[in-house]
């Protein structure tokens, strides 16, 4: 069995490195830009919602059923891979190596999603690529968190991960300004692309994928290959299952804050992504928001979190990533709990633009927690376990927003369901320990 030091303990040692290069950072920071496409455009805004779950391919209720069905099982994969896709990548010293063949999956699934065409008998194919291509995503997005680690210090790493955020959602923003005024709003537009035979949309699967091409690039010229570990044993596939077992079993004896952040994490983070998933369908249902309101909407809540995520960097590196969350879960339960009882446009213009600017620095020094949490030659694995547990409990808010829908009968009251899990996320970080940091 390969004994591994306590992960608090292994901060000491990143000191001794220095801050990446401003082209190494912003390389870095261009990744999450590129990934904004697949987010924003392909699973969240513009594909899946105005497309894939649309009448052609069998009704809004099937379409959107199968593709639950399809991203639940997305889900599970993430869970089991993610762990072990990070664990070896640091054994092997690989990381830019997977970063870029996990990217280019996706780019692939991407752009074959233009092959979608408007008939119910291509609801499962189309679904299948989104499915696939979020599992591929989410596992590069292991190796693109622990490559945080190669760049940046104790003093450096809120600062290098808000910008990290901050590029994401404002990549997001970008394209789907492009998306819109070049396919979506014209009735012709670029290049002659009109909307006979799904055209605008599948247009818009290629666009999204060059648009992570061209994005991911840089990185992989300006980060060096990480290094293996010589300590770290070679194992086989299922033994590295084994492997994991041990280092979870060994972070529960010596250090069980950080199970403890990986849970308490899990919860809050399902509560942030409920806010996204949910937010559009609550400015519509319950605000009175028109389609073309809630696209506004989206693009100003993107540059606020953008906003928010850079300037919450600063405290992290101050305060420390908890003091950042611990505020951050605060802000979003005030706002939240005011849109309860507030009606009409203006106030889910001011709360809801307040729980955007929350959002950012909550993601961002979550990431930063665990960032420092890592032992050093461990981060792939232990960010692995960050994806893992954050899938675990994805079904959380989704269902107690469901709940409290039917349980007092109004839209509206959905939210409560939404507050229940950043609530519990909460109280569970307040006895973490938090990890160290300089000032």
């Amino acid at each position: 069995m390969t004994e591994y030091p306590p992960a608090a303990a292994a901060l000491p040692a990143s000191t001794s490195k220095s801050t990446g290069t401003t082209w190494q950072i912003t390389a870095w920071a261009l990744w999450d830009w590129g990934g904004a496409a697949f987010n924003a455009v392909m699973t969240t805004f513009i594909f899946t919602a105005l497309y894939l779950t649309g009448d052609d391919f069998g009704g809004a209720d099937k379409a959107t059923a199968t593709l639950a069905f399809a991203m639940s099982v997305s889900g599970f994969a993430i869970a089991l891979f993610a762990p072990v896709a990070g664990q070896r990548t640091d054994h092997s010293g690989r990381r830019r190596l997977w970063l870029g063949i996990n990217t280019l999956i996706v780019v692939v699934l991407t752009g074959a999603c233009f092959f979608v065409q408007p008939q119910e008998s291509f609801l499962l194919f189309g679904c299948m690529l989104i499915a696939a291509g979020h599992v591929f995503f989410e596992i590069a997005g292991v190796n693109y968190n622990a490559m945080l680690l190669q760049i940046s210090t104790k003093k450096t790493i809120g600062r290098i991960s808000g910008f990290g955020w901050a590029a994401g959602y404002l990549g997001g923003i970008v394209a789907l300004l492009i998306v819109y005024f070049a396919l979506i709003k014209p009735d012709v537009g670029i290049f002659g692309i009109t909307s006979a035979d799904g055209m605008t949309y599948r247009a818009v699967a290629v666009f999204s994928a060059l648009w992570i091409l061209i994005f991911s690039i840089p990185v992989m010229l300006a980060i060096p290959e990480s290094k293996p570990d010589p300590n770290m044993p070679k194992v086989g596939f299922f033994q590295s299952y084994k492997e994991l077992y041990r280092t979870v079993m060994h972070l529960w004896r010596t250090d069980r804050h950080t199970v403890y952040f990986l849970i308490s994490s899990a919860i809050f983070r399902d509560g942030l992504a409920a806010i996204f998933t949910f937010g559009a369908v609550l400015a519509v249902g319950s605000f009175g928001f028109k389609p073309g309101d809630v696209l506004i909407f989206a693009i100003a809540g993107n540059v606020v979190a953008a906003v928010g995520a850079l300037s919450a960097g600063f405290f992290d590196d101050k305060f420390g990533p908890k003091a950042v969350i611990v505020t951050s879960l605060v802000g979003l339960l005030i706002s939240g709990g005011a849109l309860l009882f507030l009606d009409g446009k203006n106030a889910f213009w001011v709360f809801g633009l307040i729980l955007c600017l929350f959002v950012g620095p909550a993601q961002s020094s979550a990431r930063t927690f665990m960032g420092r949490l890592a032992p050093d030659g461990q981060e792939g694995e232990m960010f692995g376990l960050y994806a893992t547990t954050g899938r675990a409990v994805s079904f959380l808010a989704p269902q107690l927003f469901g709940y409290s829908i039917l349980i007092f009968g109004a839209q509206r009251w959905g939210i409560i369901g939404i507050l229940v899990v950043l609530l519990a996320g909460l109280l569970l970080l307040l006895p973490v320990k938090a990890p160290p940091h300089e000032r």
